[in-house]
Formats: C-alpha cells, structure tokens, sequence
C-alpha cells in the first residue's frame, strides 16, 4: 500500500508541467460543463415526461375501471363465454382471466414513473368502482404467469393473445391487476405499457451520455494539447537556455511565437549579454588591478627595505604582504570561480582516483568510497578545482579524508568526511564568505586566505548544484557536494 509521501512522490510529475496542469483543468471543465448541462437538460425531460406518463396513466386506468366495471356487471355464467371471445376475436386492449387463485407476479424494479403509474390506477378504481383491494404489480413477458402458477404467458397459445399481451418482441413491461370477486375467484386484468422505456426513469450518467462525454473531452484535450505544444515550446527552450546560462553557456534563445513570447526572449537575451558583458568586464577589471599593483607593491617593497629602524621596515613589509595576498586572493577568486570550458562526459571516478595517488605519494591519506553508475556531463576543471579544496581542507583540518560518492539518476552526491574538529554551527554559513578563516594560523595550508571553500561553493553553484558543511558526531565535518544531471 502506498503511504502519502511515496503517493506525493509518485504523483508530483502529472502536476509539476504546466501543460499537464491546463490539460487536467480543461477535462474537468469540459466534464463538469457536460455534467451540468446534462443534468439540467435530465431534469426538464424527466419533469415533460413525468407529465407525459401521468397523463397515459389517467387514460390507462380509466379503460382499466370501464374494462373491470363491465366483467362485474356480466352474469357468472357468461363471464366465461366473453372471455374466450375475446381470446378468439380481441375487441379490447387488455388480457382478461378468471382464475381459481391469486397469481404470484415477480414484480419488476421499483421507479418513480412505476408509483405514478401505479397510484393513478389504484385511485381511479377507488374513486370509480370503489375497489380497494386490488393487487397492482409490474411483470416482464418473459416472466409473467398466467391462469395458473405453473402457466407462464409464453407457454399459451399464440392467437390467445397477439391481440393483446403476445406483441413480439417481448420486451415491453406488462401491467397485472388482480382483483378477488369472490373466495374462490380472481379477476385478473394484464396490459402492455406504451413502449419498453414507458417506466424506466433518465439520468445524467447513461451509458450514451457518457460516451458523448468521453468524446467531447478527448476531442477538448487533443487540440488543446496541439496548442498546448507550440504555446510551451519557446517556455521549454526559455528555461533550457537559462539553466545552461546558469552554468556558464551562453545560448540565444530565437525570438518567434507570441508577441507576449517574442518579448519574453529579447529581454532575456538580452539580460544575457549584459550579465556576460558585467563578467568580462570584472575579469579585465580584476586582472588590470593585479597587473597595476604589481610595480607600486614592488616599489615600496624596495624603499622599505631601505628604512633603517627594522621594527618598522617589518612592519611595513608585513602590510604589504597582507596587501599582495588580498590582491592575489581577489584575482585567483574570479578566476577560479569563471572557468570558461565546455561541458564534457567527466570521468569523476578516475579523477578521484589520481588524486588518491597523488596524496597517498605525499603521504596525506586519502580514501574514496563508491563509483559512478552513470556518465556525469559537466566541466571538468571547474569539478577537479571544487573536490580540490574540500579535500585539501579535510586534509589540514582532519591529517586524513575520505570520499563518499552517490550516483543517481537525478544527480550526483560527493560527500568529502574529515575526522578534524568540525566547525561551530553558528559559523556554518559563515566561512562560505570569503577571506574568512577560523584559524588565525595557516601556515602551509594553500588554501589560507580563507577562499577555498567560497570558490567550491560557487563552482557547484555554477553547475546547478550546492555545497553544504555538517558537523559528524565525534567524526569531524562533512562537505557534501550535490550536482545535478541535466
């Protein structure tokens, strides 16, 4: 059975596209529209045609009264005699008996149009003969006894009632009254309804109703859907091109479809190219402050070194060392960050496996858990510099790392585990900034101007992902990288 979350899970896709959406909402539209019109249209034929029977009943059971009034004022003895005339000859419209015992009628299914037709009968032979005892039922032909409890109507001969009761096919439901004349006798009085449906009442969700909805729906939701399609189109290619521009893949977008679509594209390439044109300028800009500090730095690093007092030659030296880390910090910044390369089928596996070598060489221990399952499309350098500084963190904070991969179809999970002291919860978002370090002292650590882990964080981010840090219970921390499969 499914619990509600696998149920959410498992519904969520039919939900989640906007064609879906309008193409669900149009069926219960169109469905809800037929239903209401269907049921207004039911209820004023069911209203027209309760008038109808109640009018056919009137007509009916007078007869019924005049058909009974005439065998009641009949002598005994001649009763009889009239009866098989009129088997032999017709003359009325009913089927008349006299039988020795009340005959068991299996009474077809009730309705409203049955009591109409049934209280109109049993109120004329009240208010016209009188009679209050008269037994009314409903019968199929096929299952209607006659005479006797042993003689159904399909057992007689055919001339005794083609003119009344034998009309083929046989289908038509049969209205039997059986009224005692005396203690031995019964005067039983059958006659055919109008037609097969005379008693039978409407409704809304008949099997042709149903059939005519099942159409109108179908023919609703395939043009719809052809609509649907060139109307989402561009929207599909709109969010295709914004999810690779999201990861560095500049990609224009045609501006056709809709003048609401066309305008929808233009703006957004054109947001396209001003975002590229803002990067590159910050690239030259960054790059032309490296270049441009680089002699004034130089300079003054000559002139303090010709300061005679060495308390504050060092002291100077020591600022302007500060001064060219932060510049080189800034630079290595945006341009790990921008890494300007194609999306290629990475080797993930493999690249974590040369890295192993590599550390184990230096004689940093470094562990990896897991392998790919699926190809991984994405750019490789920008992976290798992001999985290059959580490890090189897990290795200085921790002496040793060890590296989790989860591959699955949606996306890939890396989680990098060290054993060091982890991190205070409430500096968790805090050491992504950058030039943030929690140890004052770095020595020998590459990463020590405090930009590793906000370079790797905006990598994965680049590529759709995330970064996230965790402290592991008497373990150390743990930096999960989550990229997704496009």
């Amino acid at each position: 059975m499914l619990t509600e979350p696998k149920r959410k899970r498992l519904f969520k896709p039919w939900f989640s596209s906007l064609t879906r959406q309008i193409l669900i909402i149009m069926a219960i539209g169109v469905a809800s529209a037929q239903l209401i019109s269907s049921t207004i249209w039911v209820r004023q034929l069911a209203s027209d045609t309760e008038i109808h029977v109640r009018e056919v009943s009137q007509h009916m059971a007078f007869r019924i009264a005049a058909t009974i009034s005439y065998f009641q004022s009949l002598p005994t003895n001649y009763r009889h005699i009239v009866i098989d005339q009129l088997r032999d000859m017709g003359g009325t419209r009913f089927f008349v008996t006299l039988n020795k015992e009340e005959i068991v009628i299996k009474d077809i299914p009730d309705t409203h149009l049955k009591s109409i037709v049934k209280k109109e009968v049993r109120t004329t032979l009240e208010n016209q003969l009188r009679i209050h005892n008269a037994n009314i039922r409903f019968s199929n032909p096929s299952d209607l006894h006659v005479i006797n409890n042993q003689t159904k109507l399909t057992d007689l001969p055919e001339r005794w009632g083609h003119h009344s009761l034998l009309v083929k096919p046989l289908t038509t439901p049969i209205i039997v009254i059986q009224i005692p004349i005396n203690e031995d006798e019964w005067l039983y009085l059958a006659s055919l309804m109008p037609d097969p449906n005379f008693l039978e009442d409407t409704t809304p969700l008949s099997g042709e109703r149903l059939f005519s909805m099942a159409i109108s729906i179908i023919t609703v939701l395939l043009l719809s859907l052809l609509i649907l399609r060139r109307v989402t189109r561009p929207l599909a290619s709109l969010a295709h091109a914004a999810e690779q521009f999201g990861q560095g893949n500049l990609q224009t977008i045609p501006e056709t479809g809709s003048s609401e679509v066309q305008k929808t594209a233009k703006a957004f390439n054109d947001m396209q190219n001003r975002i590229q044109r803002y990067l590159n300028d910050r690239e030259k800009l960054f790059s032309s402050i490296s270049h441009d500090l680089k002699t004034p730095l130089t300079r003054l690093h000559l002139r303090a070194e010709m300061l005679d007092d060495d308390e504050v030659r060092e002291a100077i030296i020591r600022d302007l060392d500060d001064l060219d880390m932060l510049v080189k910090g800034a630079l290595q910044s945006v341009k790990d960050t921008d890494i300007h390369e194609n999306r290629v089928e990475v080797n993930i596996s493999r690249m974590l496996d040369d890295m192993q070598s590599s550390l184990n060489i230096q004689s940093k221990k470094l562990t990896v858990v897991g392998e790919l399952t699926h190809p991984y499309i994405g750019k490789p350098l920008a992976i290798k510099r992001c999985l290059g500084n959580l490890i090189d963190n897990a290795l200085y904070y921790g002496k040793t790392a060890t590296v989790y991969i989860e591959d699955h179809e949606e996306g890939l999970t890396i989680r990098v585990c060290d054993q060091g002291p982890g991190i205070p919860k409430d500096k968790m978002d805090k050491v992504f900034q950058p030039y943030t370090r929690l140890i004052p002292d770095h020595a020998g650590h590459p990463g020590g101007m405090g930009l590793g882990l906000s370079i790797a964080r905006n990598i994965a981010r680049a590529q759709g992902g995330e970064v996230t840090l965790s402290n592991v219970d008497n373990v150390g921390l743990e930096a999960k990288v989550w990229l997704p499969r496009h």
